[in-house]
């Protein structure tokens, strides 16, 4: 099968940082789906593991952690899927990832794919999604029916894969929500997914939510800079409020006052821990794909994919690794075909 991996850690300017290979197709597992992939998406984690290090793989390491696709066999234990079906998933940073025709997945870490939308639109949800579901319903303690009514949420980072999907999901939940861009066209993004109020992340946070109206919040995620933003939001935040975190910091946190005199609670998200450490719950992931399909489908969510290249190839996958690593892309960028 066709395949695109690495056995080097280059910088994404090396032709052979990402290079086409061809692999031998695998054979499902016990609680596996064997999908055919068609379409995938890349996110900040496809670009941390694959950054220059120096290390030499034995075999071809295929990344990737964001597919949709059609399942083409299933393992005797796998339960609620067939040949056939239309199905998205992020997977498990534990195993080869989806940049390959075929790919095996834990069936507990799958949901059907929504129907009223492509498998490209599709690839480009789940990773986002499930992160942002269990940040922000699971680890911290918000119902997302309705645990966001009368409370403010600040997300910064909005325009961002993670945050363009969490600001859809905080307003669904009833959140008056701040987002954070600076530029024209990722305020404009931020404002078409329904954050009430956008704020520049360039300049200081305070007097900007002061202007309007915001004393202090809530809670809030910060999907960008762990530590850049950790004082001001120290000071922002609300007696019991809440903070969801996703990046990890480059230097030591002071986890004292104003954190521990407010009573803040901080929350850490990482939504490869489930597959990675084969807790007990793992089928939440499937779940939580399921219900969002759901919302996909009834147009109380949307997409979030902003272009899509063709095919899937080592040239477009570095082409995505490089903008993505620039830190100026919207939304999400998605690959589709062989």
């Amino acid at each position: 099968m066709k395949a695109v991996a690495l056995t080097r850690y280059l910088p994404i300017d090396d032709p052979a940082s990402l290079v086409d290979v061809e692999l031998p197709r695998p054979v499902a597992g016990a609680h596996d789906l064997l999908v055919r992939v068609e379409a995938v998406s890349v996110n900040p984690v496809d670009t941390k593991l694959r950054s220059p290090k120096p290390l030499v793989e034995a075999q071809p390491k295929v990344l990737g952690y964001d597919a949709a696709g059609t399942v083409e066999a299933i393992g005797e234990a796998a339960k609620g899927f067939k040949p056939g079906d239309r199905v998205y998933y992020a997977g498990d940073v534990t195993r080869p990832g989806s940049n390959a025709e075929y790919q095996l997945v834990d069936a507990r870490l799958v949901g059907h794919a929504p129907q009223s939308i492509d498998l490209a639109d599709a690839a480009a949800l789940p990773l986002t999604t499930v992160t942002v579901w269990e940040l922000l319903f699971q680890r911290m303690p918000f119902d997302s029916e309705h645990g966001g009514k009368g409370k403010s949420l600040l997300i910064i980072g909005g325009a961002g894969g993670v945050g363009s999907i969490a600001i859809q999901l905080a307003r669904r939940a009833g959140f008056t929500v701040v987002a954070t861009a600076s530029r024209p066209e990722t305020i404009e993004w931020c404002r078409s997914l329904g954050a009430q109020h956008v704020i520049n992340h360039r300049e200081p946070l305070t007097p900007q939510l002061a202007a309007l109206g915001f004393a202090q919040i809530d809670a809030a995620l910060n999907l960008a800079d762990t530590d850049r933003y950790w004082d001001v939001l120290g000071e922002l935040l609300a007696p019991q409020g809440h903070l969801g975190l996703i990046v990890e910091p480059k230097g030591a946190l002071k986890i004292g006052d104003p954190y521990k005199a407010k009573c803040i609670g901080i929350h850490w998200e990482m939504m490869f821990a489930r597959p990675r450490f084969k807790t007990v719950d793992q089928h939440e992931q499937g779940r939580i794909l399921e219900r969002v399909a759901g919302l996909i489908d009834t147009g109380e969510l949307r997409a979030t994919r902003t272009e899509t290249l063709a095919p899937i190839n080592a040239a477009n996958l570095r082409e995505v690794h490089r903008r993505l690593e620039s830190g100026a892309t919207i939304g999400k960028l998605v690959l589709a075909g062989w």
